[in-house]
């Protein structure tokens, strides 16, 4: 016997219902919207529309632009997503990519989520006689640093990196470089967007260097980054950062599938 709830079944529970409904809804819109044209979209009260609003936005899981006076999707839902993503075939489809891209370069290559404002490293390819690194599978990195994690942030909707770099305070840093403004941080996506790929030079570890591109979903939604890591030598960035985003091309194609 099955033990999932059909949909009438689910319905006995109006509260839960509406909040997923509610979720599924700002998932579908490409901009935040407005709590009104939530209320009209679902037929719900819009008392009902606000309350549930609010108490999504207290755990993190919807944000409320109050310039704007519209809502999206907060920090909490991304964690989910990245959460499911990893249990996904993400791993294990991307792991012979990043083999064959760190072999083809000579250099280490990686596969990274989002998970809040960090990176999470999902695979991790080490180039044989190349410089340590200090990423490895498991490891999280400030999302800012990295090249992966720049490369994603390019990708999300500008609210959503506003929500997760909201003022000064959310910018660490490890070796004294890097981003240390919302506007800083603004700029730097602003030239990925333009170049079709990220880079860092030092701001993660001293001496090495990064590119990276991400991996968008069917939707848009960058749902991991590949990078390439070299030392101080003077390698051909663009010729590494072509091969980065044919790889993170060819995951997207197979993650479709």
């Amino acid at each position: 016997m099955s033990v999932i709830p059909d949909k009438a079944e689910a319905a006995k529970v109006p509260a839960a219902d509406h909040t997923l409904r509610i979720l599924s809804y700002l998932a579908g819109r490409p901009a935040p919207v407005a709590a009104s044209a939530i209320a009209r979209e679902l037929e719900l009260p819009r008392s009902t529309v606000y309350h549930l609003l609010s108490t999504l936005a207290a755990h993190g899981f919807v944000l409320h632009l109050q310039e704007e006076r519209r809502w999206g999707l907060g920090t909490s839902a991304f964690e989910l997503a990245g959460g499911y993503t990893r249990q996904q075939p993400l791993a294990r489809r991307g792991a012979p990519l990043v083999a064959a891209l760190s072999d083809r370069l000579g250099e280490s290559a990686h596969l990274a989520v989002m998970s809040g404002g960090d990176v999470l490293y999902i695979v991790e390819e080490r180039a044989p006689r190349r410089p340590a690194l200090v990423t490895d599978v498991g490891v999280r990195l400030p999302a800012h640093l990295t090249a992966s994690g720049r490369a994603m942030l390019a990708a999300l909707p500008r609210e959503q990196v506003r929500a997760l770099y909201p003022d000064t305070s959310a910018f660490p840093v490890r070796t004294g470089q890097g981003p240390e403004t919302p506007r800083e941080l603004r700029e730097l996506l602003r030239e990925v967007r333009a170049r079709g790929y990220a880079t860092e030079d030092g701001e993660v570890a001293v001496g090495l260097r990064s590119v990276g591109a991400a991996v968008l979903d069917a939707s848009g939604w960058p749902v991991a980054a590949v990078a390439v890591t070299w030392g101080i030598e003077e390698l051909d960035e663009a010729l590494l950062a072509g091969s980065v985003q044919e790889t993170a091309a060819l995951l997207e194609s197979r993650l479709r599938r």
